[in-house]
């Protein structure tokens, strides 16, 4: 049976060179080369734009062939870049070849307050008894209690906000460590389900989320609420959902 297939094979293939080779004006029709735009993207990646100011997209040049191919350009997202409200917009640019097959570059502007001097950048540490766990309507235990039902009673540490404008941070974990530093603890967990993010803050110490994601489930908070930090007292806390099912009112200390 293996030989019939091998000569079969054989047979098939030499079909296919005589045929080839048949018509000097013959042309393959099952494949063919296509000529992706190519993008470059005027100004940076990522662009500061102060509130209340005027934002113009400095846009995307494209080329393909060789030829000037920016009129092709799209730029999707870019009106809906409002200078008036703080906070993160992507800008996508797409330019399709005439065979249909689409390149891409990306921008994303930040509108921030530049009259923000309050500054809450730093190091803290979960409060893990003023920290509560559950639903709102349901029982609530403090974080304290909670990692002890996980066999593990260490303090959560190192949740860092890092300044990267006037009034907007970066957090390395939104969670304040509850699955790297507590669940993590004899399971799967660790700093794949960090939910790092960002957040603004204004004069007044409020707190607002602008962006966040989890690696390990590639999602997000679903808000924060009642976000606060108490320049005197140095310490940041927030009520927080996630997927609507994990409610926590994070306290934390600025070490």
């Amino acid at each position: 049976m293996k030989k019939v297939y091998l000569f079969g094979l054989i047979m098939g293939l030499a079909l296919v060179g005589l045929t080839s080779c048949n018509d000097d004006e013959d042309q393959l029709t099952d494949s063919r080369l296509t000529n992706y735009a190519v993008l470059e993207l005027q100004g940076d990646e990522f662009m500061p734009v102060a509130l209340g100011s005027s934002f113009v997209d400095p846009g995307c040049k494209a080329t393909l062939g060789g030829e000037d191919f920016t009129a092709n350009v799209q730029a999707i997202g870019a009106s809906d870049v409002d200078p008036n409200t703080v906070g993160f917009y992507d800008i996508t640019y797409v330019a399709t070849n005439p065979d249909g097959y689409q390149a891409t570059a990306s921008r994303t502007v930040c509108v921030y307050d530049p009259s923000v001097t309050l500054d809450m950048s730093g190091t803290y540490n979960v409060d893990m008894e003023a920290t509560l766990y559950g639903k709102p309507t349901g029982t609530r235990v403090t974080f304290a209690n909670r990692a002890a039902y996980y066999g593990n009673t260490t303090q959560c540490t190192d949740i860092e906000f890092t300044k990267i404008l006037p009034g907007v941070y970066a957090c390395n974990d939104l969670f304040g460590h509850w699955y790297n530093q507590i669940r993590g603890y004899g399971a799967s967990y660790g700093s794949r389900y960090d939910m790092t993010g960002y957040v603004s803050l204004d004069n007044e110490g409020n707190i607002e989320l602008l962006d966040s994601y989890v690696q390990g489930w590639g999602d997000g908070l679903d808000y924060i609420k009642n976000g606060k930090y108490d320049e005197a007292a140095g310490t940041v806390s927030y009520f927080m959902s996630y997927a609507s099912a994990i409610y926590i009112d994070l306290v934390m200390n600025k070490q």
